[in-house]
């Protein structure tokens, strides 16, 4: 089972002035610890709850995967996930078109509908309502894929009109960067993640999870089944949400849930660094938890 690293806070110790070489340290620790990817958030304001306030530091997140990207060599980078309201699908397949040019064919696109409502209106972006959003966001996924092929005429939809869609540099990857759709509503998206994904992933709670993440495979195998698509194409990944793997017991119990996870075809899992060591969080991974977890 392959590990990624999701960072979700920068209010790290030295304040501003450090978050650039903190990432950076937390670059270089994801690759001397084995870990497959980097991410972070796609948010404008930080979170609430146990993450802080909205008055609490946040990156940009495509300029942040930019800074990472040259400052790492091995690793994949990308959003978990991209709101599909905060950029316009043409420029969101030229950027990570982009990234994925500067990182030597490392960029995913990971995306979703958007839910944080309060930032939209703090920013002012718009923030239309959910069944609009989902419609925004199956263009989007149509636009991107239509970007990053031969094909450079236009494209007329409901909501975007692109005259031409010329995207030069292609990205390296081909047929192009991993796509990753992120949730896991039943009606709506994971229609979409048979229809046009290549990897799903959705938060996964130790606490009861394991029927829940069966019910939603069950589901997305029928939507695979709709869509003639072969389900085991599609790779399965979550972001752990239990108790941090660093303690020996938590270690333990980690393994065990990721064990039968792996058992239900999930090859991919993303731990978060809490608190202000995110790079002595990361070494732990690499120490305690990746070689656990090789054989999976």
């Amino acid at each position: 089972m392959k590990v990624g690293i999701h960072v979700v806070s920068f209010g790290w110790a030295g304040g501003p002035e450090k978050v650039g070489s903190t990432l950076a340290d937390i670059g270089r620790a994801a690759e001397e610890a084995g870990v497959d990817s980097l991410s972070l958030m796609d948010h404008y304001l930080q979170l609430g709850g146990m993450l802080g306030t909205a008055e609490d530091p946040m990156l940009e997140g495509y300029t942040a995967l930019g800074f990472l990207a040259a400052r790492t060599t091995t690793t994949k980078l990308h959003l978990l996930v991209t709101g599909t309201t905060y950029r316009h699908p043409g420029l969101l397949a030229k950027i990570v078109s982009t990234l994925d040019v500067l990182s030597a064919g490392r960029a995913k696109l990971g995306i979703g509908a958007a839910w944080y409502e309060r930032e939209h209106r703090a920013l002012g972006v718009p923030f239309p309502p959910i069944a609009e959003r989902f419609e925004r966001l199956e263009e989007t996924l149509q636009i991107v894929k239509q970007m990053w092929s031969a094909d450079n005429g236009a494209f007329h939809g409901r909501h975007y009109d692109l005259d031409e869609t010329i995207n030069s540099p292609q990205p390296l990857q081909r047929p192009h960067p991993p796509i990753m759709i992120g949730g896991g509503g039943e009606k709506k998206t994971l229609r979409l993640v048979a229809k046009y994904a290549d990897v799903w992933n959705m938060p996964f709670n130790p606490d009861g999870g394991l029927p829940t993440l069966r019910h939603k495979l069950d589901v997305l195998r029928e939507h695979c089944h709709r869509e003639a698509r072969d389900f085991t194409t599609i790779e399965k990944s979550i972001m752990w949400v239990g108790a941090s793997p660093t303690t020996p017991d938590t270690v333990a119990a980690f393994i065990d849930s990721m064990a039968a996870a792996a058992v239900l075809g999930v090859t991919d899992v993303h731990l978060m660094p809490f608190g202000h060591d995110p790079v002595g969080f990361v070494a732990s991974v690499g120490e305690h938890v990746i070689p656990a977890l090789a054989d999976l």
